[in-house]
């Protein structure tokens, strides 16, 4: 009996980003958090302070997250009193600009889906 050979091999999801995207996204105040970054806004009391419902502990869980994943950069000042800021590393951006289609990917499938109806 004659067998085939396997032209591919299984596929499967990228373990570590797609983790990452799943937390991203998980976390609701993660895409907030980069909107005020990109805004200048990158100590943590002015992102509490500009955003309505933000509290202390969870931005500060959100950005411990995030720099673990390598997305942004917590820069500790030495001054007194202490002065810490957060920036977008240059994995960041690239992350960034793949969070930047996956939402334009979400708005083609939601015009799509409303010109059905």
């Amino acid at each position: 009996m004659k067998t085939k050979e396997n032209l591919f091999s299984k596929k499967s999801a990228p373990n570590k980003s797609a983790r990452m995207v799943e937390a991203i996204y998980g976390c609701k105040w993660s895409l907030t958090v980069y909107q005020l970054l990109a805004n200048g806004i990158n100590r943590p009391g002015a992102m509490v302070s500009h955003v309505e419902g933000l509290t202390t502990k969870v931005l500060n869980v959100c950005l411990k997250r995030n720099v673990e994943f390598g997305i942004l950069e917590k820069i500790t000042f030495n001054e007194l009193p202490p002065r810490v800021e957060y920036k977008v590393t240059d994995f960041g951006q690239k992350f960034l600009r793949i969070l930047d289609e996956l939402e334009k990917l979400q708005q083609e499938i939601d015009t799509d889906f409303s010109s059905l109806n």
